[in-house]
């Protein structure tokens, strides 16, 4: 944790004004400006590598900026999560308790003084602050990030790093600085923990600045979003959808104003090349010469898109289940984590596992993917069954100095270099990046190579372990059509409120050595997680998760993923048919451009501006066709 600034004010606003920042001479803000009112909750959005952790850097000062201020009141405190989780041998409880720095400095100063009056107004000051509270309140905070009472005791040492930097979050909501900056806070969080903080950040009596890449956090703990791109910022009111549906919309405006604009400087500038060198009509020419050079173009709103996710079909349909467990117990060294575990898994299940971190998730995943042996009962697995299993730790497992390239060809050794390419393209990696050693790769490019790599035989099971921690915002949308898209089954641990709910159509619950079907939904499940630990426990149940009530609603989606995929494939077709359409009347339009094309071939003329014609008819009738599906294929996902 980390504070910058004296003593705490109520409220604090953050104002940036013409910031310029450069790294390695490119410039990554440029003259970025906003404003952001007090107390408001903001998310800080933008792709991976636009600059978002290098602008809380310019707010804290821990770097200089080129030009250009990042404001706050005077006196006002920030804060952050510490980079290095606390290791100490002091208890979670005490550590979080001492990131009140003014309560933990009276309390120390009550003990020595002596002076009745300052005595007075030391415990004046401190019921002031609320501090006969401060442990209840710092309990609690531990509580919603996991920690039970037992464990609060504990030393920090005894916690491992994902643990600690829990406690380093806990630490700073405990301080309530007056501007809060979290940069990725749910990266270590489960989904208990992530829904918890949700509901925190959106009660928080203070001001918020928040990067993160989780589109629920952002749609229902902020009240507005700053986008960071092309390295300038724009403020957008409400959440993250409202702040999508806004931009798209300013997208079609400035499209079609630029449009427009391109249209008359290209009616002026035929003008100017026509007659600037006729007598009579050179002073009007000099005119729109003019004009033309004061116009300041309208540039093009690029949208930002993912690049596209592929995962290989199963080949064969194996009969159901592929998986069966009968009265599994399982665990490590003897000892059982999970027990009387009876449940399938069929060829088109689609199963998100909730549950607190420590509760058996990831041991239930490493046990149906032969990564962990059963301690008791019977485990029936169909033949040919092929698994595929991604967790976040195996980025590490890459080979450092090898490429993508080298890692696919090691799995296609006779195959040609093109193929090769374009099966890692597939992966969603774009050219330039192909020969990057995997050291070099982002935290994104890693888990697009990793997936890649995991799914590359067409596997009939697909065994997620929280696969979104470094991807943004559209690589996770990628990654929700690519499962959608996928015709084997798949089991998800993810704390992506979003992709569970775009991709299960089953919850099954991991608590108290169980595994059991949860039959409520995910809105379900948060109102539980906010009850507290002890509602969390599942509700006692005869049925086992093979025999869920949500079987119709499974067997629905299946079908619907499956009449989706022609709608989907005519999609894909309208919009490179739209492309080639468009190509074809930029071509045509360059040579119609030319003036003495109409005088030296006036019968070809007249054939490329009838074509033109049909080009711009067919597109027309292309673009209605392909909004018409859009809206369709929206309306059915």
């Amino acid at each position: 944790m980390r504070f910058f600034g004296a003593c705490a004010i109520d409220p604090a606003m953050l104002q940036i004004s013409d910031l310029t920042y450069r790294i390695g001479g490119r410039l990554l803000i440029d003259k970025a400006s906003v404003t952001l009112p007090a107390k408001s909750k903001a998310g800080l959005v933008g792709r991976n590598g636009a600059g978002k952790s290098t602008l809380f850097k310019l707010i804290t000062g821990e770097i200089s900026s080129e030009t250009g201020t990042a404001q706050i009141p005077k006196n006002a405190r920030i804060g952050q999560v510490a980079q290095e989780a606390p290791g100490t041998e002091d208890s979670l409880l005490d550590t979080v308790l001492a990131a009140d720095t003014e309560r933990a400095r009276l309390l120390a100063e009550a003990e020595t003084e002596t002076d009745p009056t300052r005595i007075a107004d030391i415990h004046t000051r401190l019921v002031d602050i609320d501090a006969h509270t401060a442990e209840a309140r710092a309990g609690a905070i531990l509580s919603g990030l996991g920690f039970d009472a037992e464990a609060q005791q504990r030393p920090c040492s005894a916690f491992s790093g994902g643990w600690r930097m829990r406690v380093a979050l806990a630490a700073v909501l405990f301080s309530e600085p007056d501007l809060l900056l979290l940069d990725e806070p749910t990266n270590y969080l489960d989904l208990e923990g992530t829904l918890w903080l949700e509901n925190y950040v959106a009660r928080y009596p203070h001001q918020v600045l928040l990067i993160s890449h989780d589109r629920d956090l952002l749609n229902k703990a902020v009240d507005s979003i700053v986008h960071l791109d092309q390295g300038k910022l724009t403020y957008y009111s409400g959440g993250y959808d409202s702040f999508d549906r806004q931009r798209r919309e300013a997208m079609v405006l400035q499209q079609k104003a630029k449009e427009k604009q391109d249209a008359q400087r290209a009616h002026m500038q035929k003008f100017v090349d026509r007659f600037r060198y006729k007598a009579s009509k050179a002073r009007q020419a000099q005119a729109r010469l003019k004009m033309l050079e004061k116009m300041e173009p309208i540039a093009a709103l690029t949208e930002e898109s993912g690049r596209p996710i592929h995962f290989p079909n199963p080949e064969g349909r194996l009969s159901p289940p592929i998986i069966k467990l009968e009265r599994v117990a399982t665990g490590y060294d003897g000892k059982p984590i999970l027990r009387n575990l009876t449940l399938n898994i069929d060829t088109d299940d689609r199963i998100a596992l909730l549950g607190a971190n420590g509760n058996g998730k990831s041991t239930f995943a490493k046990l149906i993917s032969d990564r962990l042996g059963a301690l008791d009962g019977e485990i029936t697995k169909a033949s040919k069954l092929k698994i595929a299993f991604f967790a976040q730790h195996q980025l590490d497992e890459l080979r450092p100095a090898e490429n993508p390239v080298d890692h696919v060809r090691s799995l296609m050794p006779d195959a040609p270099e093109a193929k090769v390419r374009a099966r890692v393209a597939r992966f969603g990696l774009p050219t330039d990046r192909m020969n990057t050693p995997a050291k070099d790769l982002s935290g994104g490019e890693k888990a697009r190579l990793l997936l890649g790599l995991a799914t590359f035989d067409g596997p009939h099971l697909l065994i997620l372990d929280e696969p979104t921690n470094h991807l943004d915002i559209d690589s996770r949308e990628a990654l929700v059509q690519a499962l959608n898209e996928f015709e084997g089954a798949v089991v998800l641990i993810s704390h992506d409120r979003h992709l569970v709910e775009a991709c299960a159509d089953t919850l099954w619950l991991v608590a108290d050595g169980k595994v059991e079907a949860y039959d409520g939904d995910m809105e379900d499940y948060r109102r539980l997680i906010l009850k507290g630990p002890d509602a969390r426990r599942p509700a006692k149940t005869d049925a086992v998760p093979d025999a869920r009530p949500s079987q119709e609603k499974r067997k629905e989606a299946a079908q619907k993923r499956t009449q989706l995929k022609p709608l989907k494939q005519k999609i894909d077709a309208s919009e490179k048919e739209m492309k080639r359409l468009q190509e074809k009347i930029e071509k045509l339009d360059e040579a119609l451009s030319d003036p003495s094309f109409f005088q030296n071939e006036p019968e070809r003329a007249a054939k490329f501006a009838k074509e033109r014609a049909y080009c711009e008819k067919k597109l027309i009738k292309t673009e209605e066709e392909w909004l018409e599906l859009s809206a369709e294929f929206e309306e059915a996902g």
